[in-house]
């Protein structure tokens, strides 16, 4: 006896489905968006969005004048950059990584597109009223922003990304009531500074490129 024929199909048999790599990738990014509580985030973000709107359309009433309104435009777009972060959080931890060849092309993606989901949410709440600083102060206020709480998930783990753009906020908010010099306090220099632009995009990219290499650090790891 031998096992010459053992891996043909018997006659009549159906052949197995081709495989369909586009259709399985897509599912793979399926399931790590909701892993990562995408469609939450993107509610979220859109929440904060309506949130601006709303300060801005009916302008409310805020003690300490523009410097106020400020450092709320400044939280809210703190909270943005904070559910960026957190949303590099995964549940299943080292064999993800052991097993997800795809996985720094689905971390860029998924920084990438909310990054993109949070520009457009306050953009569109900017339309409610007079914006301080207008939109590219806004979308450098976001970027560094962002970028702190994608290098905090890199160090302290996805769960604590937050930490960043909340531990920044207190140090805007010191600056914010002085005249700072120093680009790195980006949202106390005005909209045309180039030196706080290329500061919040050096640390917005650095946030990238840890979080695509490295990933959101697994306490689990030793």
């Amino acid at each position: 006896m031998t096992a010459a024929g053992v891996q043909s199909s018997p006659p009549g048999a159906v052949p197995a489905p081709a495989a369909r790599p586009a259709v399985a990738w897509l599912r793979l990014a399926r399931l790590y968006a909701v892993s990562r509580r995408i469609p939450a985030a993107l509610a979220l973000l859109a929440a904060l969005g309506c949130l601006l709107w709303a300060a801005l359309y009916w302008r409310w009433n805020i003690a300490g004048g523009p410097a106020a309104r400020q450092f709320l435009l400044l939280a809210i777009e703190t909270g943005a950059a904070a559910v960026i972060a957190v949303t590099t959080y995964g549940p299943f931890g080292e064999p993800e990584r052991a097993t997800g060849r795809w996985l720094p092309w689905l971390r860029l993606a998924v920084a990438l597109v909310l990054t993109a989901a949070a520009v457009g949410a306050l953009a569109a709440g900017a339309t409610g009223g007079t914006l301080p600083g207008g939109v590219s102060a806004l979308l450098r206020n976001l970027a560094g922003l962002t970028g702190t709480g994608l290098l905090a998930a890199a160090v302290l783990g996805g769960a604590f990304g937050w930490a960043g753009p909340m531990a920044y906020l207190l140090i805007a908010l010191a600056a914010l009531s002085g005249n700072p010099t120093t680009p790195w306090v980006w949202p106390a220099r005005p909209s045309h500074d180039l030196g706080a632009a290329l500061c919040a995009s050096a640390v917005f990219a650095a946030g990238i490129v840890a979080v695509t290499v490295f990933g959101a650090r697994d306490p689990s790891r030793r």
